[in-house]
């Protein structure tokens, strides 16, 4: 039997708060446990939780850039269950009327495309506490410190069909959320982390089957394995004459396995009701046209207008717009350089970024500035030097040995282009070399590169290499 498979995501997006949502704890993340956890965090009788207005603000910037209904008038609630991380027995969090609802977002398809994923809601939450297992030699230990961090929990429609579109849509999420500034998106300390709902059914059928959760995954590479474990092993299942059972399944990594957590409860397992500590959020018109006018250029319409204004292909541009921080360090290079962004587009996704990842840096990080490179692609698009040469050039620049202009002058490789002085060692190349001339002249055409390298070696790489093609051509034919 051909299958189909279904899947949908919760994703946690810690919100880039100083202070917890309900108190004015800090939210810093590696205190020493139990540290940052107050009295609010923790539920002590006569203690009471006060909204922090930033999270009704970064969930809003999240509702408007995917196209979300933003509710003028959302409830918080008590998800009550028992955990050794949740001292108060229960999590504050919205049911109901969520704040954000009935929204899409785009992603690129692997195979070329684009595919809508809805998005259902997007509620604001606190986390609860950390258990830790490694260190305790069969007891656990509890951290408190996360507890009441404020989260955005984004949970998309079932529209999902493999694990690369999951991935896709997961790092689109991702993209976006870091774009707007309301999350770091570190999958490592656990600020950005998901949920995926798997369930198979017969290809042709429109009724979902018996969902399974795996929780709590936390890299892109993680969350392909997992789904591509839990998909077979439903349909392995169901074709042996077995059920699936919903249940909450954990992904062991190690093991490339998934295990059963719990069953999966159900909404009223945990007894929502409306917290009677916090009144109902009130959101005014004005309020959500002021932060639509604050947002940004969207990554979408950014990769659109590079295209259009720089003439990039979409590959090219896509690169450019993985993140913010790289797209403003982009455009200020194209500014300072006008009509080489191509060029200044290659320097960007090639010499640099391969010299951030060399030394894990991040582009905010680099020590070279956007204007800084684009003096040396100036200098590049001038012919000045050669794009050999130019590597030399950036690495001296990346040790701290000044500008392009400083580098060029100090160490004498501005390039060749007296055309006399060049037809001169030319001549003299081919000259010293009447065996391979008389090779290429007999149709052996790849022993231009010879004769190029030939008249690099003896300009120590300072001529330029057009020039350089065209009179050796001109020599030899």
């Amino acid at each position: 039997m051909s299958w189909e498979t279904v899947i949908g995501l919760e994703i946690h997006a810690q919100l880039s708060t100083r202070s917890k949502i309900f108190s004015g704890s800090a939210t810093t993340y590696g205190a020493e446990p139990n540290t940052q956890a107050s009295l609010v965090d923790l539920g002590y009788p006569g203690v009471l939780p006060v909204l922090n207005a930033e999270v009704v603000s970064m969930a809003i910037r999240f509702g408007l850039a995917t196209d979300c209904n933003i509710a003028p008038r959302s409830v918080f609630a008590r998800k009550n269950y028992f955990y050794p991380d949740l001292p108060k027995g229960y999590q504050i969090s919205q049911y109901e009327l969520p704040i954000v609802h009935g929204g899409s977002l785009d992603i690129d398809l692997p195979e070329g495309g684009r595919k809508r994923i809805g998005i259902t809601r997007a509620h604001l939450e606190e986390d609860a506490g950390k258990s830790l297992h490694e260190d305790f030699h069969g007891m656990t230990g509890i951290d408190l410190n996360r507890a009441g961090t404020p989260l955005l929990e984004i949970v998309s429609e079932p529209d999902l069909r493999s694990p690369e579109e999951a991935v896709a849509y997961l790092r689109r999420i991702h993209q976006l959320v870091r774009w707007l500034g309301i999350c770091d998106g570190n999958m490592q300390e656990g600020s950005f982390r998901c949920d995926a709902n798997i369930s198979i059914r017969p290809r042709g059928e429109t009724r979902l089957g018996t969902r399974t959760e795996l929780k709590n995954l936390n890299s892109f590479r993680f969350i392909d394995r997992a789904i591509r474990h839990e998909v077979e092993r439903q349909i392995e299942l169901v074709e042996d004459g077995g059920k699936v059972v919903q249940e909450t399944r954990l992904y062991d990594p190690e093991r490339d396995i998934t295990r059963p957590m719990r069953s999966k409860e159900e909404a009223n397992d945990y007894r929502y009701f409306p917290d009677p500590d916090l009144l109902p959020v009130l959101i005014e018109t004005a309020t959500i046209e002021a932060i639509r006018a604050s947002l940004p250029e969207l990554p979408t319409a950014r990769r659109e207008r590079f295209v259009r204004e720089y003439g990039l292909s979409e590959y090219d541009a896509g690169v450019l717009t993985s993140s913010r921080e790289l797209a403003d360090y982009f455009e200020a290079a194209v500014e300072a350089v006008p009509g080489a962004a191509k060029l200044v587009a290659n320097w960007t996704m090639g010499e640099l970024t391969a010299v951030l990842k060399r030394e894990g840096l991040d582009i905010t990080d680099s020590r070279v500035d956007a204007r800084a490179l684009a003096g040396l692609v100036a200098r590049i698009h001038d012919e000045t030097i050669s794009g050999k040469i130019a590597k030399e050039v950036f690495e001296a620049m990346w040790a701290g040995a000044g500008d392009a202009d400083s580098v060029i002058e100090a160490r004498g490789l501005k390039q060749i282009t007296d055309t006399g002085a060049l037809e001169a060692i030319v001549a003299e190349v081919v000259a010293d070399h009447p065996e391979q001339a008389a090779e290429y002249r007999a149709g052996k055409h790849k022993l231009m590169g010879f004769f190029v390298g030939q008249v690099m070696k003896r300009t120590q790489g300072k001529a330029n290499p057009g020039q350089v093609n065209g009179l050796i051509k001109a020599v030899l034919e």
